[in-house]
């Protein structure tokens, strides 16, 4: 999706640069694919701030999609490309033979009124964008998104605007998958994924323009730690940017966790055994 700049008619205009919705055929979404969404506030059951930084924001609807593609052999055609207020991606309306409509994430390339199927077969030629297969069929070096870690669950992996994968190979009862970090991991062969690259690739380009923009998106000030006070935060203090004080520390949070330089990752977790090569190039302790 292109972006679109503004004339610098106001100061905000000046620096906003948008997508540009051309693609979009919908503005309002599909009634039944559709239920309410409430908002936390950032906010747990006990009504206390967990989650800084959120709070009011446009009204939403959340739009149930289709991450299982469970409808197999059976034809769909792309009814609209939609806006999802809740993700970065776009969604695709599609309508199957039987009348059932669903969403599903748009993939780059996908336009209104072409047709894709699930299925568990397929030969050279059915592997077009939109299409969704399991992993053991489809070819090496070939990009997909909405990947499943565990067969039947649904797509968990590369679900974001412009992400995608690398099948890497097939071989020995496990499928190979590069990750947009570098990483390389062991999934199940069976696991489903979908041909292509997730579609509004352009959507990290876009500059807001405006605060309140981002308060439309439910995001509230986010206020430096070097720029408080000491009794408020570990970085704060000193007069101006001292080397004593004002931020010059080790970046951390209010509470004095580190942020940065330590794996966030538990070197415990079940699923590490399937990690072949980390994302920094280093192998897994239990690899040599």
């Amino acid at each position: 999706m292109a972006i679109k700049s503004f004339r610098p008619l106001t100061p905000s205009g000046r620096f906003t640069s948008l997508n540009h919705r051309t693609v979009l055929s919908k503005k309002e979404p599909e009634r039944g694919l559709t239920e309410s969404k409430s908002s936390s506030g950032g906010r747990n059951v006990y009504g206390r701030v967990t989650s800084r930084h959120r709070g009011g924001g446009h009204k939403r609807r959340c739009r149930i999609i289709d991450f299982k593609r469970d409808i197999l052999d059976q034809r769909a055609r792309v009814q609209a490309i939609e806006y999802d207020p809740n993700r970065t991606a776009n969604l695709a309306l599609i309508a199957y033979s039987n009348g059932e409509k669903r969403y599903i994430l748009a993939p780059e390339g996908l336009e209104v009124g072409a047709t894709i199927v699930t299925s568990n077969q397929a030969t050279t030629n059915d592997f077009l964008v939109g299409n969704n297969y399991p992993l053991e069929i489809i070819p090496p070096s070939t990009r997909v998104h909405a990947v499943e870690l565990t067969p039947g669950r649904g797509a968990q992996i590369a679900r974001s605007a412009g992400a995608s994968l690398e099948l890497v190979a097939v071989e020995n009862g496990q499928a190979q998958l590069k990750m947009p970090s570098g990483e390389l991991r062991f999934v199940h062969p069976k696991c489903r994924a979908t041909i292509g690259v997730v579609g509004n690739g352009d959507h990290n380009k876009q500059s807001l323009g405006k605060a309140g923009r981002k308060r439309w998106l439910g995001k509230r000030p986010h206020v430096r730690g070097m720029a408080m006070n000491p009794v408020d935060h570990p970085n704060g203090g000193g007069q101006g940017k001292s080397k004593g004080g004002g931020g010059r520390q080790q970046l951390v949070s209010p509470w004095g966790q580190l942020a940065k330089g330590f794996p966030t990752r538990a070197r415990t977790k079940v699923s590490n055994r399937f990690i072949i090569l980390h994302h920094n190039g280093r192998k897994p302790r239990n690899q040599k």
